[in-house]
C-alpha cells in the first residue's frame, strides 16, 4: 500500500506491527476525531448533541454499506460477546432445541451458547478441529430440523481458517435455524455481503480490522432474526419516540435499533467514522486481494527458513491470518516475547505464532519478521 497510508499510523514508526488480529493501531485521524468530540464536550457541554448523533448515524450507515445491510438492521453494542449474549438471551428456548458451534471458536462465540445449554438443557453440538481446519461437512451434518442456531466465525482467530459461509447457509435455508457469524476477524479485511449469503446474525467489533477504537460493538440482525429475538435489555432509546419522556406506553422500535438501550460512547463513534472512511476509500475488495498476496509472500518466506505453516492455505480457506509452528524447542510465547524486545509485534495463540498483517503493512515488514525468527 502507498506510503501515505503508512504515515497515518504512528505506531509503524516504532514497530513492525503484524498483530491486527489482536488490536490494530489507530490512524492519527481517528485519534484526532475522538479528541475533537471530547474537546467539544469540555468547551460546550451538551450544546452540540445533535452533531454527536449525526456522527453516530453516519458511522452506522458506513457499516451498513460495507455489510450490504440496512442501517436499521445494525445496533451498536460494547463488543462481540455482548452481541451474541443479546441473541442468546432473546430467543425462546426449548429442551428439544440444539445449537451447532465449532469447538475452536473464540470464547465470545462459545460461552453464550454454553450458558443456554446449562440453563435450559439445550443440546450443544460441537464440531471439532481437524488439522487446523473446520470440517465444514461435519459442521453442517450436525444441523437438523431442531437446530435453533448454528454459529461460526468467518475467520478463526488462531489458525486463520476461513469458513465457507455460502455452503453452510445453503444447508441452514432448508431448516428453521438461524445462521450466526462472528465477523470480528474478517470485517474490514475481507468482503462480506450479509444479505447475499443469508446470514441472520452477525456480531463483531471495531478494534481489529476496522482500525477503530475499542468499545464499538456491532450487531446485525436480519428481519427474520429480529422477529425471533426479543429485547432482553432495553432503555430510553429503545422506543419509537425516545424524546417523548411522558408517553410510557409507546411501542418498542421494530428494528434492530431496539437493542440500543441508552447513551453510547459518543467520542468512539467519531473515531469509528474516520477509520471507516479510510477503509472505504481504499476499498475492502482491494484490501482483501492485497492481504492475500502479502500472506502468500509471508508463507513462502517462512517455509524458506524452515518453518511449517500451520494454517490452511487452500483456495477459499486462507485468510489474512497466518499461524506458523515454532521450531527448535522454543515455545510460541518465548519467540513472541523475544520479537517484542526487537519491536516486532505478533501474537502467540495455542503455541502457534500468529501473524496478522493489515493494509498498512508491506513486504519489508514480512522480511524483517522472518529475518528475526530464531
Amino acid at each position: 500500500m502507498e506510503e501515505k497510508i503508512r504515515k497515518l499510523f504512528p505506531a509503524l514508526e516504532k514497530y513492525v506491527y503484524l498483530n491486527s488480529a489482536a488490536v490494530s493501531p489507530l490512524p492519527i485521524t481517528t485519534v484526532e476525531a475522538v479528541l475533537s468530540q471530547l474537546k467539544d464536550v469540555s468547551e460546550n457541554g451538551v450544546l452540540n448533541y445533535p452533531k454527536w448523533i449525526e456522527t453516530k448515524e453516519r458511522a452506522r450507515k458506513l457499516l451498513a454499506e460495507m455489510l450490504s445491510a440496512r442501517p436499521d438492521q445494525i445496533a451498536f453494542t460494547r463488543n462481540t460477546s455482548d452481541g451474541f449474549s443479546i441473541v442468546a438471551n432473546g430467543l425462546d428456548w426449548s429442551k428439544d432445541d440444539n445449537i451447532v458451534v465449532f469447538a475452536g471458536e473464540f470464547p465470545s462465540n462459545f460461552y453464550p451458547w454454553r450458558m443456554i445449554h446449562e440453563r435450559f438443557g439445550v443440546e450443544l453440538r460441537i464440531s471439532h478441529n481437524k488439522n487446523a481446519r473446520v470440517d465444514i461437512e461435519e459442521f453442517i451434518s450436525l444441523i437438523d430440523k431442531k437446530t435453533k442456531i448454528a454459529s461460526i466465525s468467518v475467520v478463526q482467530f488462531d489458525t486463520g481458517f476461513r469458513a465457507n459461509l455460502e455452503k453452510i447457509s445453503n444447508v441452514i435455508k432448508k431448516t428453521k435455524a438461524l445462521f450466526a457469524v462472528d465477523i470480528i476477524q474478517g470485517f474490514g479485511a475481507i468482503e462480506l455481503n450479509l444479505t447475499e449469503i443469508s446470514i441472520d446474525i452477525a456480531s463483531g467489533a471495531s478494534h481489529k480490522w476496522l482500525c477503530a477504537p475499542e468499545g464499538c460493538g456491532i450487531l446485525y440482525l436480519s428481519d427474520r432474526a429480529r422477529q425471533m429475538i426479543k429485547p432482553s435489555l432495553v432503555g430510553w432509546i429503545s422506543v419509537e419516540e425516545p424524546w417523548d419522556f411522558n408517553d410510557r406506553s409507546q411501542s418498542w422500535k421494530q428494528n434492530t435499533l431496539v437493542l440500543e438501550s441508552g447513551t453510547g460512547c459518543t467520542s468512539l463513534f467519531y473515531g469509528l467514522e474516520q477509520s471507516l472512511k479510510i477503509i472505504k476509500e481504499i476499498g475492502v475488495k482491494r484490501i482483501e486481494k492485497y492481504l492475500e498476496n502479502l500472506t502468500d509472500f509471508l508463507c513462502e518466506k517462512a517455509k524458506e527458513k524452515g518453518y511449517k505453516v500451520y494454517s490452511s492455505r487452500r483456495k477459499g480457506e486462507k485468510s489474512q491470518i497466518v499461524a506458523i509452528c515454532p521450531k527448535n524447542g522454543s515455545s510460541a510465547q518465548e519467540i513472541t516475547k523475544s520479537l517484542e524486545k526487537k519491536n516486532i509485534i505478533i501474537s502467540a495463540r495455542n503455541n502457534l505464532l500468529r501473524i496478522s498483517p493489515h493494509f498498512f503493512n508491506n513486504e519489508d515488514d514480512i522480511e524483517i519478521l522472518v529475518d528475526h525468527l530464531p
